[in-house]
Protein backbone atom coordinates (compact mmCIF):
# COMPACT_ATOMS: atom_id res chain seq x y z
CA UNK A 1 0.00 0.00 0.00
CA UNK A 2 2.74 2.35 0.98
CA UNK A 3 4.44 1.65 -2.36
CA UNK A 4 1.26 2.51 -4.28
CA UNK A 5 0.41 5.94 -2.06
CA UNK A 6 4.06 7.25 -3.07
CA UNK A 7 3.44 6.71 -6.76
CA UNK A 8 -0.07 8.49 -6.20
CA UNK A 9 1.73 11.18 -5.25
CA UNK A 10 4.79 11.63 -7.00
CA UNK A 11 6.89 10.58 -3.58
CA UNK A 12 9.81 8.14 -3.37
CA UNK A 13 8.88 4.95 -1.95
CA UNK A 14 11.08 3.70 1.47
CA UNK A 15 10.73 -0.01 2.42
CA UNK A 16 12.23 0.44 6.07
CA UNK A 17 11.13 -3.69 6.34
CA UNK A 18 13.44 -4.48 3.29
CA UNK A 19 16.41 -2.91 5.22
CA UNK A 20 15.87 -4.88 8.53
CA UNK A 21 15.69 -7.91 6.15
CA UNK A 22 19.02 -6.63 4.60
CA UNK A 23 20.80 -6.16 7.84
CA UNK A 24 19.13 -9.94 8.95
CA UNK A 25 20.29 -11.88 5.48
CA UNK A 26 23.85 -10.07 6.15
CA UNK A 27 23.91 -11.02 10.03
CA UNK A 28 26.51 -11.00 11.88
CA UNK A 29 28.06 -7.88 9.59
CA UNK A 30 27.67 -4.25 11.08
CA UNK A 31 24.52 -3.18 9.45
CA UNK A 32 26.22 0.53 9.78
CA UNK A 33 28.66 -1.02 6.95
CA UNK A 34 25.81 -2.12 4.89
CA UNK A 35 24.96 -0.48 1.44
CA UNK A 36 21.08 -0.49 0.90
CA UNK A 37 19.80 0.93 -1.93
CA UNK A 38 16.37 1.00 -4.03
CA UNK A 39 16.40 1.01 -7.87
CA UNK A 40 12.47 1.13 -8.37
CA UNK A 41 11.45 -2.54 -7.19
CA UNK A 42 14.47 -4.10 -6.42
CA UNK A 43 16.02 -3.97 -3.28
CA UNK A 44 20.22 -3.92 -3.98
CA UNK A 45 22.16 -4.67 -0.77
CA UNK A 46 26.42 -3.98 -1.56
CA UNK A 47 25.45 -3.88 -5.27
CA UNK A 48 23.76 -7.25 -5.04
CA UNK A 49 20.30 -7.54 -5.93
CA UNK A 50 18.60 -9.36 -2.93
CA UNK A 51 14.97 -8.34 -3.96
CA UNK A 52 13.71 -12.38 -3.66
CA UNK A 53 16.36 -13.30 -0.90
CA UNK A 54 15.06 -11.26 1.45
CA UNK A 55 11.32 -11.85 1.53
CA UNK A 56 11.98 -15.53 2.46
CA UNK A 57 10.24 -16.68 5.06
CA UNK A 58 13.34 -17.60 7.08
CA UNK A 59 14.83 -13.78 6.72
CA UNK A 60 11.40 -11.96 7.33
CA UNK A 61 11.95 -14.01 10.97
CA UNK A 62 15.60 -13.19 10.88
CA UNK A 63 14.53 -9.86 10.35
CA UNK A 64 12.09 -9.21 13.51
CA UNK A 65 15.39 -10.73 15.97
CA UNK A 66 17.75 -8.44 14.49
CA UNK A 67 15.19 -5.51 14.39
CA UNK A 68 15.46 -6.45 17.76
CA UNK A 69 18.99 -5.20 18.52
CA UNK A 70 19.32 -2.07 19.29
CA UNK A 71 22.89 -1.54 17.50
CA UNK A 72 20.46 -2.63 14.58
CA UNK A 73 17.99 -0.20 15.26
CA UNK A 74 20.42 2.42 15.52
CA UNK A 75 22.34 2.07 12.59
CA UNK A 76 19.38 1.95 10.57
CA UNK A 77 17.30 4.60 11.63
CA UNK A 78 19.75 7.04 11.01
CA UNK A 79 20.23 5.94 7.71
CA UNK A 80 16.00 5.89 7.26
CA UNK A 81 16.62 9.62 9.22
CA UNK A 82 19.14 10.94 6.47
CA UNK A 83 17.40 9.42 3.07
CA UNK A 84 13.68 11.19 4.46
CA UNK A 85 15.57 13.89 5.55
CA UNK A 86 16.33 14.44 1.26
CA UNK A 87 12.60 15.05 -0.10
CA UNK A 88 8.93 13.65 -0.06
CA UNK A 89 8.92 10.01 1.13
CA UNK A 90 6.01 7.72 1.65
CA UNK A 91 7.47 5.24 4.71
CA UNK A 92 6.17 2.27 5.96
CA UNK A 93 7.40 0.81 8.77
CA UNK A 94 6.09 -0.34 13.07
CA UNK A 95 8.03 2.52 14.37
CA UNK A 96 8.43 5.09 11.80
CA UNK A 97 6.51 8.26 13.10
CA UNK A 98 6.98 7.52 16.82
CA UNK A 99 10.98 7.15 15.89
CA UNK A 100 11.96 7.57 12.17
CA UNK A 101 10.06 10.45 11.64
CA UNK A 102 8.20 11.87 14.71
CA UNK A 103 7.58 15.63 12.70
CA UNK A 104 6.18 14.18 9.54
CA UNK A 105 3.66 15.94 8.21
CA UNK A 106 0.95 12.83 7.69
CA UNK A 107 1.23 10.21 9.74
CA UNK A 108 -1.60 6.81 9.07
CA UNK A 109 -1.70 4.48 11.28
CA UNK A 110 -3.24 1.76 9.38
CA UNK A 111 -4.97 -1.38 11.46
CA UNK A 112 -6.73 -4.44 10.18
CA UNK A 113 -7.74 -7.04 12.25
CA UNK A 114 -5.58 -10.06 12.87
CA UNK A 115 -7.79 -12.22 10.77
CA UNK A 116 -8.04 -10.07 8.04
CA UNK A 117 -3.80 -9.48 8.43
CA UNK A 118 -3.38 -13.14 8.29
CA UNK A 119 -5.75 -13.81 5.54
CA UNK A 120 -3.51 -11.05 3.28
CA UNK A 121 0.05 -12.37 4.22
CA UNK A 122 -0.82 -16.04 3.80
CA UNK A 123 -1.80 -15.49 0.45
CA UNK A 124 1.48 -12.99 -0.09
CA UNK A 125 3.31 -15.99 0.93
CA UNK A 126 0.85 -19.07 -0.05
CA UNK A 127 0.77 -20.10 3.05
CA UNK A 128 -1.90 -21.38 5.71
CA UNK A 129 -3.45 -18.59 7.32
CA UNK A 130 -3.71 -20.46 10.81
CA UNK A 131 0.62 -20.61 10.65
CA UNK A 132 0.30 -17.22 9.54
CA UNK A 133 -2.10 -16.07 12.30
CA UNK A 134 -0.40 -17.73 15.20
CA UNK A 135 3.35 -16.28 13.56
CA UNK A 136 1.90 -12.72 13.52
CA UNK A 137 1.05 -12.98 16.84
CA UNK A 138 4.37 -13.47 18.15
CA UNK A 139 5.91 -11.30 15.89
CA UNK A 140 3.54 -8.80 17.15
CA UNK A 141 4.60 -9.63 20.98
CA UNK A 142 8.11 -9.60 19.90
CA UNK A 143 8.24 -6.54 18.55
CA UNK A 144 6.70 -4.22 21.20
CA UNK A 145 9.39 -5.33 23.31
CA UNK A 146 12.49 -3.26 23.93
CA UNK A 147 10.59 -0.22 25.70
CA UNK A 148 8.68 0.46 22.69
CA UNK A 149 5.36 -0.61 21.49
CA UNK A 150 4.20 -0.88 17.67
CA UNK A 151 0.70 -1.54 17.96
CA UNK A 152 -0.44 1.64 18.91
CA UNK A 153 -0.75 4.99 16.95
CA UNK A 154 2.05 7.71 17.45
CA UNK A 155 0.85 11.14 18.82
CA UNK A 156 -0.91 12.81 16.06
CA UNK A 157 -1.70 9.49 13.55
CA UNK A 158 -4.83 9.34 11.81
CA UNK A 159 -5.51 5.58 12.21
CA UNK A 160 -7.29 3.87 9.36
CA UNK A 161 -8.86 0.62 9.89
CA UNK A 162 -8.00 -1.42 6.46
CA UNK A 163 -9.94 -4.38 7.47
CA UNK A 164 -12.50 -5.12 4.61
CA UNK A 165 -10.72 -2.64 1.98
CA UNK A 166 -9.12 -2.73 -1.07
CA UNK A 167 -5.74 -1.42 -1.75
CA UNK A 168 -7.47 0.79 -4.21
CA UNK A 169 -9.52 1.98 -1.70
CA UNK A 170 -7.06 2.30 1.34
CA UNK A 171 -4.36 4.20 -0.95
CA UNK A 172 -7.15 6.48 -2.20
CA UNK A 173 -7.89 7.15 1.65
CA UNK A 174 -4.69 7.89 2.44
CA UNK A 175 -3.67 10.35 -1.05
CA UNK A 176 -6.81 12.29 0.25
CA UNK A 177 -5.63 13.08 3.73
CA UNK A 178 -2.28 13.90 2.30
CA UNK A 179 -3.54 16.51 0.06
CA UNK A 180 -5.84 17.99 2.67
Amino acid sequence: MARAVARALGFTYLDTGAMYRCAALAWPRDPATLDIAFDGDRVLCDGEDVTAAIRTREVSEKASEVAARPEVRQALVARQQELIAGGDYVAEGRDIATVVAPDAEVKVFLTASPEERARRRAAELGADERVVLQEMAMRDQRDSGHGRTTLEPASGAQPLDTTGLSIDEVVQQIVERVRT
